[in-house]
């Protein structure tokens, strides 16, 4: 067969390419590893016992406004980064707006507060358990989000895979939030925050491996 005859053949009744689909099957596999990453955060650490109290219930709302923020940005980003040359319509500008918004509120309020408290509300109680608990966690998301965007075509590997992990890591921050008893803002901004962004690098390293066409 001769080359023109080759291309006639391939673009004889072209059927339109579903742009949606790349977005569903990302979200339907967020799903799934968003509804496993809780369940193993509920089942190996539990809930907290006071978050039926309105205080712990205000600060579980702050935790889950900055990791939901992460998460729903990211995810938007991640279905164009999936489409080949999707990177040129991406932009980390918004992604960081929760990061920036966390960060101003720490600072007002470690200078409401005493300067013999910051160490305590930076560090608080359950800083190890939160740096090793969140990266474990977003295990089964970030593994859920890679086999999503391995049936589309990204064509920038290490951003697919650092997108994959952000999303990753804030979902298993959500899920860590419904057990962390820690609710200053300064320990969400530094551990919360700092492990979704160790997420998110380790994503950018793998992706180029685990994305590979």
């Amino acid at each position: 067969m001769k080359t023109d005859d080759l291309v006639a053949l391939l673009s004889t009744n072209p059927e339109p390419v579903d742009r949606r689909s790349v977005a569903r099957t990302l979200y339907v596999a967020l799903a799934a590893g968003s509804i496993v990453a809780l369940g193993i955060a509920l089942a190996g650490l539990g809930v907290r016992p006071d978050l039926m109290t309105a205080r712990a219930f205000a600060f579980l709302l702050l935790k889950l406004a900055f990791t939901v923020g992460i998460v729903g940005v990211a995810s938007t980003y991640l279905t164009r980064l999936a489409r080949p040359g999707g990177e040129r319509k991406t932009s980390a500008v918004l992604v960081a707006i929760p990061f920036g918004a966390i960060a101003v509120l720490s600072v007002i309020s470690l200078g409401f507060a005493p300067s013999s408290h910051w160490e305590k509300m930076l560090v608080g109680d359950q800083w190890l358990e939160c740096l090793l608990s969140i990266p474990i966690i977003a295990i089964v998301p970030f593994a859920a989000a890679i086999w999503a965007v391995r049936r589309a075509a990204p064509t920038n590997l290490g951003r697919a895979g650092a997108f994959a992990g952000l999303i990753a890591g804030g979902v298993s921050a959500m899920a860590y939030a419904l057990h962390c008893t820690d609710d200053s803002l300064p320990f969400v901004a530094v551990w919360y925050g700092g492990t979704i962004v160790l997420c998110t690098l380790a994503g950018a390293a793998l992706g180029p491996r685990l994305l590979r066409w």
